[in-house]
């Protein structure tokens, strides 16, 4: 039985990860900031699969909390197999609308934790010479929109470069690039979706089971859903300049509301 960590496990897709992996028998390490929300997941879980669920309460957005899950990953004792990269927010409003200090937690956040879970999984996984990584990224890295692309473009960029310099030494890593999810995500951001067309949501179930099942393929990028497919491959065809006034009238209109 092999073990899968999952930050922001308890809600949207982080949640969708835990229910697939803890029905295909994997034990999982749960992390996330609440946890009374952790523990009732736990219990849930193994309940249900008859999992084991280990809790771990980290806030990604310092020091400490990176540092803890970090350790957890480099436990040769107990191997974490899988890591799925999952811990996100938005922010309500555009560039110099927000705060710099939330601009700098999301950075850390999306990309400064990424990167140093990333390498402690990986470190342990290759002396293994085996394991995986999903890194939950978003459509929105291939468009031109402020901050929240710019970082989810990071993560894009450096997953596949480390996948092609871990070429051939048992370690998997994937970007997981997902449209709109219908998850609290847009709520806790306080951005409104009334206006998203229904034919743009995607499940979070379907696309944490479409990620894995493009991991076991081998890919280093995951579009989980033919109709992003298709649109991004669009999005390559549109003038950068063109694109980016697409991207902020479409931000206005399915932004966050005012008032």
């Amino acid at each position: 039985m092999t073990t899968a960590l999952i930050t922001g496990s308890t809600a949207g897709i982080g949640a969708a990860f835990a229910r697939r992996l803890a029905a295909d028998g994997h034990d999982l390490v749960l992390v996330a900031r609440d946890t009374v929300r952790l523990r009732e997941q736990a219990t849930e879980l193994h309940d249900r699969h008859g999992i084991e669920a280990e809790v771990l309460t980290a806030n990604l957005a310092e020091d400490k909390g990176i540092e803890a899950v970090a350790d957890r990953l480099g436990d040769r004792k107990n191997p974490v197999d899988l890591l799925v990269n999952n811990a996100g927010f938005g922010h309500r409003g555009r560039y110099l609308e927000v705060p710099m200090a939330d601009e700098l937690r999301m950075l850390k956040v999306h990309c400064e934790a990424v990167l140093r879970l990333t390498s402690a999984a990986v470190e342990a996984m290759r002396e293994r010479g085996r394991g995986g990584v999903v890194n939950v990224a978003s459509t929105a890295a291939f468009v031109p929109r402020g901050t929240y692309g710019a970082s989810k473009a990071w993560v894009v960029q450096f997953t596949q470069g480390a996948a092609q310099d871990l070429a051939g030494q048992g370690v998997r890593l994937m970007a997981l690039c997902p449209g709109f999810v219908r998850t609290e995500f847009h709520a806790r951001a306080g951005m409104g979706t009334d206006n998203i067309p229904n034919w743009m949501w995607l499940d979070a179930d379907k696309v944490a089971a479409a990620a894995l099942a493009d991991l076991a393929r081998g890919k280093s990028l995951s579009i989980p859903d033919p109709r992003y497919k298709a649109l991004m491959g669009a999005a390559k065809l549109v003038p950068r300049g063109l694109l980016g006034g697409i991207s902020s009238r479409t931000g206005r209109k399915y932004g966050p509301r005012r008032g």
